[in-house]
């Protein structure tokens, strides 16, 4: 019997990357809170940050980029906020939480299969549209993974295919970023579990995130959504008001030469 997917929004904060401070006489905590295709980046980048900064430790929370900034825009503390869209800090902006967003790393969409399942850049959208094909996406609204499929899908309609927006976000099944979307596995991709338990037979999300997966699961296969209809994904990170001297040392990590080498390693393409 496989692995049961445990459900709840909740439980994103449990899954969170730590390093425990102490009151008073520990390491001052950088408290961050990132999208969730983040997660093996950051942890490497925050490691990388740490080495040599006794009086610095990073606590990371994962999770969909839009349900996070809810929380932030709700009263909830941290110190940065990196998102895997531009527009979630820039709504902290705005709303005087944030202080100044930038882009600091693009990602982009890719095709996730189940073996057999004999899907090329050629046959792709043919495989989407399929009826007896499950598509698995993230949720609109609060995941971009979700927002950039469906963007996706409109533009495989303006390419010349009649209806495909329709079609496709009416079949498409919500699986992921949702605030009662699954969880995978401690260590495990969700995309990957999904597609290897049945969930769906082809799900469309971040090639980081695809080539993880297909890394964990190699029977799937990790196909690259063709360029007249990928999308883009830009990355966000906003250091937000309070935030100490320590936070802001962080978030210019991600943007440096250094740490754009550990976001590149995990397939995150330049700023």
């Amino acid at each position: 019997m496989p692995p049961r997917v445990v459900m709840g929004a909740l439980a994103l904060t449990a899954s969170s990357v730590g390093f425990e401070t102490t009151a008073q006489t520990g390491p001052m905590e950088v408290s961050v809170l990132a999208a969730g295709s983040l997660r093996a980046a950051f942890t490497e980048a925050a490691n990388e940050w740490q080495a040599g900064k006794p009086d610095a430790r990073v606590r990371f929370t994962f999770g969909a980029s839009g349900l996070l900034k809810d929380r932030l825009m709700q009263g909830e503390r941290a110190d940065v906020f990196a998102s895997a869209n531009m527009e979630h800090p820039q709504a902290l902006d705005k709303s005087g939480i944030g202080q100044g967003t930038r882009r600091f790393a693009t990602n982009a969409l890719c095709a996730l299969a189940r073996p057999g399942l004999a899907v090329t850049q050629n046959n792709l959208v043919e495989r989407m549209l399929d009826p007896a094909v499950k598509l698995g996406t993230s949720t609109p609204g609060a995941d971009p993974s979700g927002d950039y499929a469906w963007e996706m899908f409109r533009r495989i309609e303006h390419a010349g295919t009649p209806d495909a927006f329709k079609t496709l976000s009416a079949k498409a099944l919500q699986l992921t970023g949702g605030a009662q979307s699954p969880l995978p596995p401690a260590g495990r991709s969700v995309y990957g579990v999904l597609v290897a338990q049945g969930a769906a037979d082809l799900f469309i999300t971040y090639c980081t995130n695809s080539l993880v997966s297909s890394r964990e699961q190699p029977t799937l296969v990790s196909v690259q959504v063709p360029a007249a209809f990928n999308v883009s994904a830009s990355y966000g990170v906003v250091v937000l008001k309070g935030a100490s001297e320590q936070a802001s040392n962080f978030a210019e990590y991600l943007l440096s030469a250094d740490g754009q080498s550990v976001l590149a390693r995990h397939g995150f393409s330049p700023r």
